[in-house]
């Protein structure tokens, strides 16, 4: 459609759009990856400095709410919100420290502790072959969130790399969240 020499910019006469009909399913060159679990965050809108720290927070709400797997005494296991594989947990101290080195000796063996189980229902639950295990200590560092200090634990399988990530800057995570944490917190033992 050719915009008019007079179309001052607001608006079009009706009978100078171009119908839309038909053009389902019609391949338009983007990738489209369907992601309705995110709709919380676009309607709150981008986190701002003022807002309440999301790992101090999750504790405060129920397990289903903040996808919660585990409370222990000083720490706590939670399924990331935004995983690179399914059941990709983290382990976060309740208490508000950024870097490993604040962590009091308790802590520290708690999450560790805390991160040997999970890998032990991990295996169990998901069949998986590995994992990656790991800390970014601060922004420059790669951390999401640089001031509360949380462990990634991300479980991997000898089939879970395929062309997605490399072809279509994709992954594919087969398992809704919620079941991951419901299945990984009925399998952790009491």
């Amino acid at each position: 459609m050719q915009v008019p020499p007079d179309y001052d910019g607001t608006r079009y006469p009706a009978d100078e759009v171009e119908s839309s009909r038909g053009f389902a399913a019609v391949p338009d060159g983007f990738a489209r990856l369907w992601t309705p679990h995110r709709i919380a965050y676009i309607e709150k809108g981008a986190p701002g400095a003022g807002d309440a720290c999301v790992f101090c927070t999750a504790p405060t709400l129920s397990d289903e709410q903040a996808l919660i797997v585990h409370r222990g005494e000083l720490a706590y296991v939670i399924l990331n919100l935004f995983p690179y594989n399914s059941g990709h947990l983290l382990v976060v101290p309740y208490r508000h420290v950024a870097t490993y080195d604040e962590a009091t000796a308790e802590e520290a063996a708690e999450i560790a502790s805390l991160t040997q189980t999970a890998m032990r229902v991990l295996t169990a639950t998901s069949h998986c072959d590995g994992f990656n295990i790991g800390m970014n200590q601060g922004a420059i560092a790669g951390a999401g969130i640089a001031a509360h200090l949380h462990q990634h634990l991300v479980p991997r399988w000898a089939t879970d790399a395929n062309f997605f990530p490399i072809v279509a800057q994709t992954k594919a995570l087969p398992r809704l969240l919620g079941e991951v944490r419901d299945e990984v917190a009925a399998a952790w033992p009491s």
